[in-house]
């Protein structure tokens, strides 16, 4: 079938740990390696809150909803108070947001809703400046702000703040490109009013690189990733070559330019629905059949046919 078609939809459990601050290993006992079958992998990842907490871990999870579940139950609190997750690093750091892959050896840290701020801004120009983003349980929020731009003006407005309400309508439970086609679509030269959540400020934490001092060393090889699922299990899979991440970043890139959105766990799927694929009609095919709320332009779909030939060619 031919370029041009496009409609479907996703969506969680739970589960708690406990807090781990001088955690003892239970010392294992001598047993025969003889005729047993290898346990189930158990993968448990080390988690605070971003703004300070003792250490706790998390296990057991398939989805984000279900890891926020688990982080939830370990510092007593409600899911819905966290924003997002950082990977490594307390800040809100866009670039280690949490998403549909976690590394076996990353350490999870999760920001929680802070202060509230009201703020109005007068749309100058048709482009506000900002990219959104959002955490795939239903909370959109700022990810990027261009500088020099509308947002950019408005210093109240931070990378990491999450939108509530766009001129009092509640923006809880859409997607982010949902809440951006919002925005882009408010009239120009007019004022509009956001309410905003930022996260709680961290305290002076170090990065973290490993997942703490767990009796067992290492989680993983730190070449492994756990992929979440909106439906089945986890599973655990190899890091992207190099080759692969490239052709991911592109496609991320071509997500902006044609959508005016980035979302780097939108292009993973993106690559994978098409790697596999022997032209771009099967692509477009498979792209309607996983993301069909999106209705590609068939431009885009081209382009990120080309790119992912070009990983192929490059070999993965």
């Amino acid at each position: 079938m031919p370029l041009g078609l496009r409609v479907k939809k996703k969506a969680k459990s739970k589960e708690t740990a406990r807090l781990v601050e001088g955690e003892q290993a239970c010392a294992g006992g001598g047993g025969s390696p003889a005729a047993s079958e290898d346990p189930p992998r158990r993968l448990v990842f080390y988690t605070q809150l971003a703004h300070g907490s003792a250490t706790g871990r998390v296990e057991g999870f398939s989805s984000i909803q279900e890891l926020y579940n688990n982080i939830a139950g370990v510092f007593e609190i409600s899911p819905s108070e966290i924003l997002y997750c950082t990977l490594n690093t307390p800040k809100p750091d866009m670039e280690r947001l949490l998403g549909a892959q976690i590394g076996l050896e990353d350490f999870i840290f999760a920001h929680v809703k802070g202060i509230e701020k009201e703020v109005n801004v007068y749309k100058s120009e048709d482009l506000l400046g900002l990219t959104i983003t959002d955490n795939g349980v239903g909370y959109a929020f700022i990810k990027r702000i261009k500088e020099g731009t509308i947002i950019d003006s408005v210093k109240t407005i931070c990378v990491g703040d999450h939108i509530e309400s766009i001129n009092g309508e509640n923006v809880i439970g859409w997607r982010h490109f949902d809440v951006a086609k919002k925005l882009k679509e408010l009239n120009k030269e007019e004022i509009f009013t956001m309410k905003l959540i930022e996260p709680k400020k961290t305290f002076e934490i170090e990065p973290r690189s490993k997942a703490g001092n767990s009796s067992r060393g290492k989680i993983g090889t730190g070449r492994e990733t756990l992929r979440l699922r909106s439906k089945g299990p986890a599973t655990v899979e190899e890091v992207p070559s190099e080759t692969k991440a490239k052709a991911i970043e592109k496609v991320d890139d071509l997500l902006e330019l044609y959508m005016g959105i980035r979302d780097i766990d939108l292009a993973t799927t993106m690559f994978e629905a098409g790697k596999d694929k022997g032209n771009p009609d099967e692509f477009a095919l498979a792209l309607d059949q996983t993301l069909g709320d999106f209705a590609f332009p068939d431009e885009f779909v081209f382009d990120v046919w080309g790119a992912i030939g070009d990983a192929k060619r490059g070999g993965l």
